[in-house]
């Protein structure tokens, strides 16, 4: 089993799959009056977070509540970080305090990797976002969504066609998922203007294309990504209404997917830009039911790499 948790490519199926499966459990067991499990009673789980977050930080403080640790919020925005402390002191200090596990999103790629093999600390370390790199426990969930309306009965997504539209250029949860779902077997395509496309996509384990209604033509499943305008220093595309002529996902686009496709976004949207309000509230969207399996899927993360495995069930009956 891995220690750390800081891309998808770290996962291969089975490891994967044995997450999925226990997000299942935990999703199972959780739904009874009282939520809470003594899994992690005891232990003390950090999120350092050094950029703006709601889903993903109240989604991993939800999630070790619910298994019974103590949760410390780490606010890059009023510490010591804006008076200048570095992440060696931090995590130094995040040590002496006994934290067990940090969750980090920070905006330097490669930050958690850094955090985790540098020797400043004994946590386990998940990777909550760096940069745009990575954001593997999104994938994760997106991939438990996925495998809850698609799968064979399998456990995995063998020969299911995904379709990630948008500003891959900057998005660590397109990466992400390209790893994933091709390593639980999806037929991912990546499809953007030439100018949110990364150097290089050519190599990922993917398809590209930059003919939305082609990609989108009997596909299993979309993703939007968000246009990410806070990480643009330049005009990627000639205007807003420009990119969802072409990009955006209305009715008449989301009516070419396969009868029984689904449409996910991981949030936060810019309705009207990559996706309408009525796809965006339509019978295709899991948009919800993503923020709730994320709670689920972090869990199980949480729970596996802190050594805490014992036998669900005796638990869910407690």
């Amino acid at each position: 089993m891995i220690r750390h948790l800081l891309s998808a490519g770290d996962l291969d199926r089975d490891e994967a799959i044995a997450i999925l499966d226990t997000a299942g459990e935990l999703a199972r067991a959780t739904g009874r009056s009282v939520k809470k499990l003594p899994t992690l009673r005891g232990r003390t789980v950090v999120n350092l977070f050094y950029e703006d977050s709601t889903r993903t930080r109240i989604s991993f403080e939800a999630a070790a509540k619910r298994l019974s640790a103590d949760v410390i919020t780490f606010s890059a925005k009023g510490s010591s970080v804006s008076k200048g402390e570095s992440l060696k002191d931090t995590a130094l200090t995040l040590e002496a305090m006994g934290a067990d596990a940090v969750v980090v999103r920070h905006s330097a790629s490669g930050a958690a990797h850094r955090l985790a093999m540098s020797g400043w600390t004994d946590c386990v370390v998940v990777n909550a976002g760096d940069g745009t790199h990575e954001h593997p426990t999104q994938a994760l969930l997106d991939a438990y969504t996925l495998r809850h309306h698609l799968s064979d009965g399998a456990g995995d997504l063998q020969g299911r066609r995904v379709v990630i539209v948008g500003d891959i250029l900057h998005s660590r949860v397109a990466r992400s998922n390209v790893l994933l779902l091709e390593t639980l077997g999806a037929e991912v395509t990546v499809v953007g203007p030439p100018t949110l496309l990364p150097v290089g996509v050519e190599g990922w384990p993917c398809s590209v294309s930059y003919d939305l209604d082609n990609a989108l033509t009997g596909a299993d499943a979309v993703m939007m990504l968000r246009v990410q305008n806070e990480r643009m220093n330049a005009a990627y595309f000639p205007s807003a209404r420009e990119y969802s002529r072409r990009y955006g996902l209305d009715r008449h686009r989301a009516e070419l997917l396969a009868p029984d496709g689904i449409v996910l976004h991981p949030g936060p949207m810019n309705r009207g830009m990559e996706i309408t309000a009525e796809v965006a509230d339509g019978p295709r969207s899991v948009v919800v039911e993503q923020v709730t399996n994320g709670v689920h899927v972090r869990m199980a993360v949480l729970y596996r790499l802190m050594g805490a495995l014992p036998e669900l069930e005796s638990e869910a009956g407690s």
